[in-house]
């Protein structure tokens, strides 16, 4: 993704050593900046155009960071394919497409331009305003929740094979409870096995920064124990709460993100809530977000929640017979790259 060569692009009257570049489009944008297209765009200062915008990442030439829009959209795909495909491009928009020069970077990079200081923010007199910085990664909250959603999204096939499919079906098979929310029975971890806590996982925890997934096999046996308690009537382990049982809101939070990600299909939400994109095959990776949960989904296959409520925990919720439904509303009514 990261271009190294010395381009240069003319902003704030100094040349820009270009380093990256992303898209800000209804149907790609840094999710991070927000849950849609006009929560993005507003996080930047910038109007939602209908085409969107080319984001320009680098330094000048005393080193100082640089976010600079364009709306030559085109040309910064072609470099963004070009990059991504291993070949040299050299992006230098022309100086009147430049939008707005903007102090600092929205996302973290590890590269930096060669022959000028190291990377850091612009005097904020000079600027003009705050700096842009990427989110805290030591917290958790809506940014790292999509900034997770982003990487499963990904990583979906090394996601997916981590996941054992007994743990989203019971003795007799793939199963619902019946009480779907918004008439989505979308069938989670949480609902499923023999209610003694003891098949498969509930959750997998963020993948360290190496790539390697971590299942915590020991957490989510004690989470599916105390919810099928919860939801089943059945014994749970004790995990250490104050009543002998590990505290979790994942069911509920599960049912509340389908049951909004469903009342999108008949009150569409904000441009760039429900995004499509390619996958494997005939299927498609479906991506939605909104207050506090994302969803990340093949339509052929389950799906994966992250919730605010529940830090570095990735959900699953099984396929069953409803799920397909929503996908497939969801897929039909989602932007698409063009």
């Amino acid at each position: 993704m990261a271009e190294t060569e010395e381009n240069a692009v003319a902003a704030q009257d100094d040349a820009l050593y270009v380093l990256t570049a992303v898209l800000l489009t209804p149907a790609q944008f840094p999710s991070v900046l927000g849950d849609d297209y006009p929560a993005a765009c507003a996080a930047l200062g910038l109007a939602p155009r209908a085409d969107g915008y080319g984001l320009v990442l680098g330094q000048d030439g005393d080193g100082a960071r640089w976010t600079v829009a364009v709306d030559d959209v085109s040309l910064v795909a072609v470099a963004i394919a070009s990059w991504d495909c291993g070949m040299e491009y050299d992006l230098s928009p022309d100086e009147r497409t430049v939008v707005a020069a903007l102090p600092g970077w929205p996302l973290a990079l590890a590269v930096a331009a060669p022959g000028v200081p190291a990377p850091h923010d612009p005097d904020p007199e000079a600027a003009g305003g705050p700096a842009l910085s990427p989110p805290d990664m030591s917290t958790w909250g809506p940014a790292q929740r999509r900034l997770g959603a982003d990487e499963v999204a990904l990583q979906w096939a090394m996601w997916r094979a981590q996941l054992d499919d007994s743990a989203l079906a019971g003795p007799g098979g793939p199963r619902t409870d019946g009480e779907g929310a918004a008439g989505v029975e979308g069938e989670t971890a949480e609902e499923s096995g023999d209610g003694q806590g003891d098949s498969g996982t509930g959750g997998a925890e963020r993948p360290p920064e190496s790539g390697e997934p971590a299942v915590l096999a020991e957490r989510a046996e004690s989470t599916l124990a105390a919810e099928n308690s919860a939801t089943h009537g059945t014994p749970s382990r004790q995990s250490g709460g104050a009543d002998g049982q590990r505290p979790s809101h994942s069911h509920s939070g599960i049912r509340r993100a389908l049951a909004e990600a469903h009342a999108y299909v008949d009150s569409p939400p904000p441009l760039g809530r429900v995004r499509s994109t390619f996958a494997p095959g005939d299927a498609r990776t479906l991506r939605a977000d909104g207050p506090g949960w994302s969803l990340v989904a093949r339509t052929d296959d389950i799906a994966f929640v992250l919730l605010d409520e529940e830090p570095g925990e990735v959900l699953p919720v099984g396929r069953g017979p409803q799920l397909p439904k929503l996908l497939a509303a969801l897929d039909k009514m989602a932007v698409r790259p063009s």
